[in-house]
Order: C-alpha cells, then sequence, then structure tokens
C-alpha cells in the first residue's frame, strides 16, 4: 500500500495518468455510445438524457436549447438544461456564464446554486465553486449531493482528509450511494492509495444504480495496478470491446512512459522490507 510521504512521487504520477485516461475514456464514449455524466428529462431531442446522448446529439441539442435560451434567459430549466448540455460538449466557459447570470437572477435557489458551483468547478475556479456549493446548502437540512459535490472540490484543492469526512457524511444521509462511494475511492487513487481506491469503487460498482462512470473509475483503478485484462473487462461493459482495448492499451502505454507501475511495486516492496 502507498503510504501518505510517498504521495507526493507517486501520488502526482498517478494522478496524472488517471487524468490522461479519463479523458480517453470519455472521448470514445463521446464518438459512440454516449457520454455518461448528468441527467435531463427525455421529453424531446432538446431534452434527452445527456448520458445516452452521442457526440452529434449533444451539438444538435446545445443548438435547440440555445435558441430557447435566447427567447428566454431568465428560465431556469432551460438554463440548467442548456448549461449541462454546453458542459458536456467541452465547452465549459460558455456553460459558466449561462449559469452565472442564471445565479444572478435566483440568488437564493439550491438547485440554481449547486449548478452554477459545479459549473465553476468545471471551468477550474475551486474557490469560487466552494463558496457557490456551501452557499447551497442548508446546515439544518443537508443534502448529500451538495457534500458530496463540496467534497470533490476540496480534494482537487488537496484537502484530502475534510474531502473524505465529508463523503462520510454524505453516505450517512445516502448510505451506500455508489457515487459518493465512487468519489471516495477517488479521493484515495489521487493521494496514490490505489488499493484502498479500488476497495471503495468495487463496494460502489456493486451497488443498485451505479452507473458507466462508477464503472470505469473501477476500471481505471484496476489498471492502474497492472491489471490490465480485469480492467478491459470491466471497460467492456461500458464501451465497445475495441474501445476497452484501446483504452487499455493507452493505460500500459501511459504507465510504460512514466515507469509508474514498476515503481509502486519497487517503492512497496521497500515499505514491505522496512516494516518487517
Amino acid at each position: 500500500m502507498l503510504t501518505k510521504h510517498r504521495t507526493n512521487t507517486i501520488g502526482n504520477r498517478v494522478l496524472m495518468t488517471s487524468a490522461a485516461i479519463a479523458i480517453a475514456v470519455s472521448l470514445s464514449a463521446c464518438a459512440n455510445k454516449g457520454l455518461t455524466t448528468g441527467s435531463i428529462s427525455r421529453s424531446g431531442p432538446s431534452t434527452a438524457a445527456v448520458d445516452q446522448m452521442s457526440a452529434s446529439e449533444l451539438a444538435s441539442a446545445a443548438s435547440t436549447l440555445g435558441q430557447a435560451y435566447a427567447k428566454d434567459p431568465k428560465d431556469k430549466a432551460t438554463g440548467l438544461r442548456y448549461a449541462a448540455v454546453l458542459q458536456m460538449n467541452g465547452r465549459a466557459d460558455q456553460s459558466l456564464a449561462v449559469m452565472r447570470k442564471l445565479a444572478i437572477i435566483h440568488p437564493k435557489d439550491r438547485e440554481v446554486l449547486a449548478a452554477y458551483g459545479k459549473a465553476l468547478a468545471g471551468a477550474g475556479q475551486l474557490e469560487p465553486a466552494l463558496d457557490a456549493v456551501r452557499r447551497a446548502q442548508t446546515p439544518e437540512y443537508p443534502d448529500w449531493k451538495l457534500l458530496s459535490a463540496e467534497a470533490a472540490i476540496l480534494d482537487q484543492l488537496g484537502q484530502a482528509q475534510p474531502a473524505r469526512d465529508l463523503y462520510r457524511k454524505a453516505l450517512d444521509l445516502k448510505p451506500n450511494e455508489p457515487s459518493v462511494l465512487s468519489n471516495l475511492g477517488m479521493s484515495y487513487l489521487l493521494a496514490g492509495d490505489l488499493k484502498t481506491a479500488e476497495t471503495y469503487m468495487q463496494s460502489a460498482a456493486e451497488q443498485p444504480g451505479a452507473d458507466s462512470r462508477v464503472r470505469q473509475n473501477l476500471a481505471l483503478v484496476v489498471g492502474l495496478q497492472g491489471r490490465f485484462q480485469e480492467a478491459e473487462k470491466i471497460a467492456s461493459h461500458e464501451l465497445s470491446p475495441a474501445q476497452a482495448e484501446a483504452n487499455v492499451a493507452y493505460l500500459r502505454s501511459m504507465l510504460s512512459q512514466q515507469n509508474a507501475w514498476q515503481q509502486i511495486k519497487e517503492e512497496d516492496g521497500a515499505q514491505e522490507t522496512n516494516t518487517n
């Protein structure tokens, strides 16, 4: 197991690799099976579930929702849907602009503030994102989704322990919630503790309602430990066999280039020797 004092060397390397693979998975999903983040009602082409949209469908939805938003930028539902689709299209700055305007119009709306916080985080503005999510929270009636969102931002700010405390509070409110378990696992992955990360992500994947993102995260952490065939098997449930193979091949390449897997094994071996 990777210990805390080795986080800076191995953790940073794992973080770089995991980010690259996560991007690769998202791009291949976008190209074929659709994306896996967020949800919008299914009443029409502009409001279909984001996780079921292909890249062309997302572009079409952005155009349709953009026209509706231009007619009535004060409409909360349209603004939220438009911002979500823009985010999934990779247009983070434009999504943030929509949410910033909506937050001005609806300054006390929890749903708007929460979405604004996520848009800020998506644009890399972590401190303002944290403030927005915290303002959306009601201490006397806390929302587990907001606790998880706040924790994810804290993780990105390098505040791992406060983040994990919040994830566990979210799990107290929503026991065994797969998205929270997966996020908690990602917290350990970012710290370089792959075995603990896998424990949480495996638990997340086994829960009813676990979605594609959860299983992709599990495939990632398994692959980062060098168990490539197992990772490919997990990923193949979400992607085509060719996509799963391509992602695992990319993971192999990244680990080979960085020599991360070998370094992890060597340092673990040295740690075991020193503790015996």
